[in-house]
């Protein structure tokens, strides 16, 4: 009598489809690290789309309201003041909530250049005195009756309306975002930290803010 062998289920075994779930998963980690070397990198394409916006949405803002605007940077955020004519001096912005403090995400860095020179950038430019200081007077720009109150040095760069030029460094902006259109000569960089991956924000010679692509360099 011939003995009949037992055929084989159909289909596949868990350990099998283990295998399969795990080579599609190498697979996948493989197309995303590929994206990522050839500088796609959604999050910091987010954060200067964002940035870039919001430098366009103030320009508006200060055309339309006739105000002079103006970017604090950190390397790890920025927040956006308004120079207050009555009091002769900077305020942080506290009204619009869209040009509220933004902080980047973890990862990310900004550097910034004015006029060609690198500024040294500080968290602690993000941070809202509690208590601003007392409005400047038209000459030097510290209050009368001190002459050592305000003394603080500008960060602003030497393109910069001279009558902006002697403020107090608690708000005084790095970038300037005038309502005539104009602009001081910067460069901001948008970066991924332990990574070459960068995108620049700078302005051009007539006044525009340019956004580069993402570049990553070698």
């Amino acid at each position: 009598m011939l003995e009949l062998t037992p055929k084989r289920p159909q289909g596949f075994t868990l350990l099998e489809m283990l295998v399969v779930v795990f080579i599609i998963a190498l697979l996948t980690s493989a197309a995303i690290i590929g994206l990522g070397a050839t500088g796609k990198d959604s999050e910091l394409e987010k954060e200067r789309d964002r940035l870039e916006a919001l430098m366009s949405y103030v320009r508006e803002r200060g055309a339309m309201l006739t105000l002079e605007y103006g970017i604090r940077c950190g390397p790890h955020g920025y927040r956006f003041v308004y120079f207050d004519n009555r009091l002769n001096q900077w305020q942080p912005e506290r009204v619009d909530d869209t040009l509220r403090l933004r902080r980047l995400p973890k990862g990310l860095r900004l550097t910034l250049n004015i006029e060609g020179h690198q500024i040294v950038l500080d968290d602690k430019n993000l941070t809202i005195p509690k208590t601003l200081t007392r409005p400047a007077n038209s000459m030097g720009g510290m209050p009368a009756g001190d002459p050592s109150a305000g003394a603080t040095s500008s960060t602003l760069g030497s393109d910069m309306p001279s009558s902006f030029a002697t403020q107090s460094a608690d708000n005084a902006p790095q970038i300037l975002l005038l309502s005539n259109g104009d602009t001081n000569s910067f460069a901001l960089t948008l970066s991924r930290e332990g990574v070459n991956r960068s995108t620049t924000l700078q302005s051009s010679a007539d006044g525009k803010v340019l956004a580069s692509a993402i570049v990553e360099s070698k």
